[in-house]
């Protein structure tokens, strides 16, 4: 019998305010899904994730997700480009840095919530 193979992940994410966040993330370029009054799936070319109105700080404080990208020096420049700093207060760009195992840059999203964005080296 062959095993069963996994189609996608979808990381639960909270969020502070949920309105704002949804707004971010339509913002980033996410197309958004309502599903209830307090949750909606967020996709991008075959990834995907779920925000939750719901908001644990502890829980929020501690979430991180890796996004990898082709070219993270061109994702970079589309991020500058939508000015979200401006838009949303809480949100934060860190520039890319190198490491032995590829190059990322940095997102915090509207209530905290870390984004590298990355892409490895071949």
């Amino acid at each position: 019998m062959k095993k069963q193979q996994p189609i996608s992940i979808r990381p639960f994410i909270g969020a502070k305010d949920f309105e704002l966040s949804r707004r971010f993330y339509r913002d980033l370029g996410f197309e958004e899904t309502v599903l209830s009054t307090n949750m909606s799936v967020f996709k991008m070319q075959g990834i995907s994730f779920y925000l939750q109105d719901a908001y644990v700080k502890d829980w929020i404080d501690n979430t991180m997700i890796f996004m990898e990208v082709e070219d993270v020096g061109r994702f970079w420049e589309e991020l500058q480009a939508l000015n979200l700093m401006a838009k949303y207060e809480e949100v934060r760009l860190m520039p890319i840095k190198e490491y032995d195992w590829g190059r990322e840059c940095f997102l915090h999203d509207p209530s905290g919530i870390l984004w590298h964005i990355g892409e490895f080296f071949h």
